[in-house]
C-alpha cells in the first residue's frame, strides 16, 4: 500500500495510523484523506486486525484540522474540491466507525477542525496532557464535516457542542476529561504506551462482538425502544452463534480461561 500522508503499520493484530504531516501540524488536504481511505478498508477488511489506534505525528499536533492553504489554491473551484475531499473522507470514517476492530485515538496535540471530529467517531479516546481541543470551524467561515456534528453532541451534549462551534472555545485536555468527550489524560511521554497498552487488550477480546456493539450504539441513536431491543436480541444470538461466543460460555461454566480468536 503506497502512501504519501500516513505511516500505517500492523504489528500482530494491532494496527497504527499515525498522520505524518508534522510540517503543516498533520493537517488534512485531499492526499491525506485518500490515504486515510486507503488504511481504512484495510482495518476494515482485514480479519487479523483486532484493535486500532490513531495518533498525529510530532510533538505539536494530532491534526490541526484541514489544509486550509491547499483548499485556498482552488479558488472558484474550492466548493467542488471540498466536497471531493469530504466525500473520500466520510467514506474512511464510515468504516473506521463500523469496522469490528475498536478505534483508539491517542491525541498527542492539537484537535483542531477535522482533528476535533476524528475524536469524535473514535470508540475510545486518551489524550496528553497538552492536548488541546477546538472545533475551529467557523474562524473561516464554514461548518463543520468528518462526522462532527452526528458524534460530538451525542457524547457531550447539543449545547455543549453548539457553543464550540460557535465560538470556538478551546478546551484543555482536563476540561475534555471532564466534559467527557475523552476517556483518559496522561503524560505525553506515556501516551503512546498507554494506547498501546489499550490496543492490545481489546486486540484480546471477541472482535465480532465488538463490531456487533459499535452498530448496536449507533443504531440506538435512531431506533425506538423496541426496535433497539429487537436488534439487541438479534446481536446476541448472533453472537452466540460464533467460536468465540460459544468458546466464551463453555468457558465460564467450566471456569476455565477463555481465548477469543475474533472468530
Amino acid at each position: 500500500m503506497e502512501l504519501e500522508t500516513i505511516n500505517f503499520k500492523i504489528d500482530k493484530n494491532i494496527a497504527f495510523i499515525e498522520l505524518n504531516r508534522p510540517k503543516y501540524y498533520n493537517s488534512l488536504n485531499q492526499t491525506m484523506a485518500e490515504d486515510l481511505f486507503k488504511v481504512s478498508l484495510e482495518c476494515d477488511d482485514n480479519p487479523n486486525i483486532r484493535s486500532v489506534v490513531m495518533s498525529g505525528s510530532g510533538e505539536d499536533a494530532f491534526c490541526a484540522g484541514g489544509d486550509v492553504n491547499s483548499f485556498y489554491k482552488y479558488g472558484e473551484k474550492t466548493s467542488s474540491h471540498l466536497k471531493e475531499v469530504t466525500t473520500i473522507l466520510h467514506g474512511a470514517i464510515s468504516r473506521l466507525s463500523r469496522m469490528n476492530a475498536p478505534l483508539i485515538v491517542a491525541v498527542n496535540g492539537v484537535a483542531a477542525g477535522a482533528g476535533f471530529s476524528f475524536v469524535g467517531f473514535a470508540d475510545m479516546a486518551i489524550a496528553s496532557s497538552n492536548a488541546t481541543f477546538v472545533s475551529a470551524y467557523s474562524k473561516i467561515g464554514l461548518t463543520p464535516d468528518g462526522s462532527s456534528t452526528y458524534f460530538l453532541p451525542r457524547i457531550i451534549g447539543a449545547r455543549r457542542y453548539t457553543e464550540l462551534v460557535l465560538t470556538n472555545r478551546v478546551l484543555s485536555a482536563n476540561e475534555a476529561l471532564d466534559w467527557g468527550l475523552i476517556n483518559k489524560v496522561v503524560d505525553f511521554k506515556d501516551l503512546k504506551d498507554e494506547a498501546y497498552n489499550l490496543a492490545k487488550k481489546l486486540a484480546e477480546g471477541p472482535s465480532l462482538a465488538f463490531g456487533k456493539l459499535k452498530n448496536l450504539v449507533h443504531n440506538s441513536f435512531s431506533d425506538s425502544l423496541e426496535g433497539q431491543m429487537e436488534y439487541e436480541a438479534r446481536m446476541i444470538a448472533e453472537s452466540a452463534k460464533t467460536k468465540d461466543g460459544m468458546n466464551g460460555i463453555e468457558a465460564f461454566v467450566n471456569k476455565q480461561p477463555v481465548s477469543f480468536k475474533g472468530q
